[in-house]
């Protein structure tokens, strides 16, 4: 997991980080990992045009180091003080250090050719270091090359498209505590346990309750989810599916053991079963009718065991205060997880969510009393309260793995039933929700980048869990959508003091 840090937090990172190192050393460091990057980019140093936009700040002194790296390898680099262009000069690459994560207020980059390309130095000059929010006319980079930790005006508002991809270099800050993280792939091997030799099919079962007549497609993604995701046995129970009142029999996954159900009053039931398995999943598909309503929140408002609220439960929870109620429970002590994109957001807390995804997440958690995963591109999962200091997991996880590929139908009903599976297998609520989105989105990395269907993400989750499993990374691993990577710490010949 990478730290996400506020403006604030990297700050005090820089202040402890020079109490055994230098402020020049620093500058050093980071002006070179930025002429790496730059000379990745330009594939050769010799003759190529550079242009350097420097502040007057650390941003741009990291700048002007790059300048002195990229001239000694016989590039033709020209530093522009910023505020003083209105246009760059015809060159191969623009160097943008004008202004770091502390500016405020607007910010007119001077004009480029079309097509020139840049490289941005900690974060886009203009972008908000905490929302990303962009005042001006930012330049949209191709790459950004962050120091230390990501910040989280990289990943929020408008920094994904004006940062382009992510490079991190570690140039000796430690980024200290921080209340955000970003899941990686090596959470998914640490966090989400193998099965045990001496195991069973009931040891992570999940009850799936789906569908409807007309809608029973969701619930068979679901189910699918579920088992693909790991899941030892479904119980998959979709009202109206006993044949009464003209209830279709549905295409049902043949692994999932289907609990018949009448079209209403069909809680009882469910919690009848709960007592065999270890999570449950509730909404996609449903439908919205007066009846339905009563009996999700009877069925979430009893259920012994973890439940993952999606889709039509969501709309049945009602808003914030009335969901709160039923997730407080019965008598029961378990984890809701609700699952809302801006839309179901919206009708839970009577607001969008806004450009800061975490400060969304994190304001529904605390009104309902739930774990929520907020959907995207950027998949923010709140805690409803602020773990301890050096807890088990950041009071907010996000995962950047979303695509838009991903933007089709069923793609969520499965992610429901995916996350239904961890949290059967043991996982932590908080983790299973954002390592559930990073497992799926990582997972359709390997499908089509055309064409993609929901019904495809259960075998591909499957396969990439699989190839994690056995240490064998496929297509698809890595930093697919947010982009970042590590800085070796490679320097070149000449390069700044390390």
């Amino acid at each position: 997991m990478l730290p996400v840090l506020t403006v604030e937090e990297m700050r005090a990172a820089d202040e402890a980080a020079l109490r055994t190192t230098t402020h020049e050393a620093l500058v050093a460091r980071a002006g070179t990992a930025v002429a790496v990057e730059a000379l990745e980019m330009l594939g050769a140093a010799y003759g190529r045009r550079v242009v350097v936009v420097a502040g007057k700040g650390s941003n741009g002194a990291d700048g002007r180091v790059a300048a002195g790296v990229l001239a000694r390898r016989g590039a033709r680099v020209r530093v522009v003080e910023a505020g003083t262009a209105e246009r760059i000069p015809s060159c191969d690459l623009v160097i943008d250090a004008a202004y770091g994560t502390g500016f405020r207020g607007e910010y007119r980059a001077p004009a480029t050719d079309p097509g020139t390309r840049v490289l941005a130095v900690d974060i886009p000059s203009g972008v908000d270091g905490d929302t990303g929010s962009a005042g001006g006319r930012p330049m949209e980079a191709e790459r950004t090359v962050t120091l230390a930790a990501l910040k989280r005006g990289l990943l929020m508002g408008d920094g994904p498209a004006l940062a382009g991809r992510l490079v991190l270099a570690d140039i000796g800050i430690a980024p200290g505590p921080s209340a955000v993280g970003l899941v990686e792939d090596g959470d998914v091997d640490e966090r989400i346990p193998g099965r045990p030799a001496p195991t069973h099919k009931w040891a992570s079962a999940v009850a799936v309750v789906a569908g409807s007549p007309g809608m029973e497609g969701a619930a068979a993604l679901s189910a699918a989810g579920a088992s693909h995701g790991g899941a030892g046995m479904v119980r998959l129970g979709v009202p109206g599916s006993d044949g009464e009142r003209g209830g279709a029999p549905g295409p049902w996954p043949l692994e999932a053991v289907r609990l018949p159900l009448p079209l209403e009053g069909w809680a009882d039931a469910v919690l009848e079963v709960l007592g065999r398995c270890r999570a449950l999943v509730v909404g996609p598909g449903l439908g919205r009718s007066p009846s339905t309503r009563d009996e999700v929140r009877r069925l979430v408002a009893r259920a012994p065991v973890p439940v993952v609220a999606d889709a039509d439960a969501l709309v049945a929870l009602g808003d914030a205060g009335a969901a709160r109620e039923v997730i407080a429970g019965e008598g029961v002590d378990r984890p809701v997880v609700l699952t809302p994109h801006d839309g179901e957001y919206a009708r839970l807390a009577g607001e969008p969510p806004g450009k800061d995804r975490v400060t969304a997440a994190r304001r529904l958690a605390e009104r309902t009393g739930a774990v929520v995963l907020l959907k995207g591109s950027l998949t923010a999962v709140a805690s409803p309260a602020p773990p301890p200091p050096g807890g088990p997991w950041p009071e907010v996880l996000l995962s950047g793995a979303g695509a838009s590929r991903l933007a089709t139908a069923g793609t969520g009903d499965v992610l429901s039933g995916v996350i239904g599976a961890l949290l059967a297998r043991g996982v932590p609520a908080p983790w299973s929700a954002a390592l559930g989105a990073h497992v799926h989105g990582r997972a359709a990395g390997n499908g089509p980048a055309e064409g993609l269907v929901a019904g495809d993400l259960p075998l591909l989750v499957a396969d990439w869990l699989s190839a994690r499993r056995a240490g064998r990374p496929r297509a698809g691993d890595g930093p697919v959508a947010v982009g970042w990577q590590r800085w070796p710490g490679r320097r070149p010949e000449g390069g700044g003091d390390g």
